[in-house]
């Protein structure tokens, strides 16, 4: 059942598709970690979602990853959560944000031990889809996968409008920090 599940989960984020019997070089994420502060002159604004999914496929290091943005949560208020919903991430139009690509690194992520890798792929936030190169620790255990990567967003590059009159209150380049666990897509 897990099986079934896992192709459906490679299919609807666009993954290449790979057969049951691959299934033992995937592995998958179901509750990363992702979070995100606008440090602006007036107003620090914090937020995280613990939805963060996804899929890496050892055999030829691509990844694909999703987070439902309307999922975050924190902010300084609730109306800012709103405000950051429906006139900033117009989730009802963009639900979600994806980074979809390949570890650069010619390494064999089935051995044991700590890599810095570079992911390069498509970020797609709000609509707007940009090839981006993030750096990421990883640390490979024989049944475990646990991943870290902290890196910068200008909301501008993804067509998101700040009113001139909250340029001080919201950040134009946003601080983005993931922490992921992945597991073999058997369990």
């Amino acid at each position: 059942m897990s099986k079934i599940l896992i192709i459906i989960l490679l299919s609807v984020l666009n993954f290449p598709y790979v057969h049951t019997q691959d299934m033992a070089g995937i592995f998958v994420c179901k509750n990363g970690k992702i979070d995100f502060i606008s440090d602006a002159p007036l107003e620090l604004i914090k937020a995280s979602n613990e939805k963060l999914s996804g899929v890496i496929n050892l055999n030829d290091r691509s990844f694909s990853f999703t987070v439902p943005v309307r999922a975050f949560e924190g902010f300084n208020s609730s109306l800012q959560r709103v405000h950051f919903n429906e006139d900033y991430m117009e989730t009802e139009l963009y639900p979600n944000s994806t980074f979809k690509g390949r570890i650069i690194e010619e390494i064999d992520l089935r051995t044991p031990g700590k890599y810095q890798v570079r992911a390069k792929g498509k970020l797609n936030i709000h609509g707007v889809e940009i090839e981006r190169i993030i750096r990421c620790d990883l640390d490979v255990k024989s049944d475990l996968i646990d991943a870290e990567a902290s890196f910068t967003v200008f909301v501008a590059d993804h067509n998101i409008s700040i009113p001139s009159i909250l340029n001080q209150k919201i950040a134009t380049e946003v601080r983005v920090n993931v922490k992921l666990t992945m597991v073999p897509s058997e369990r």
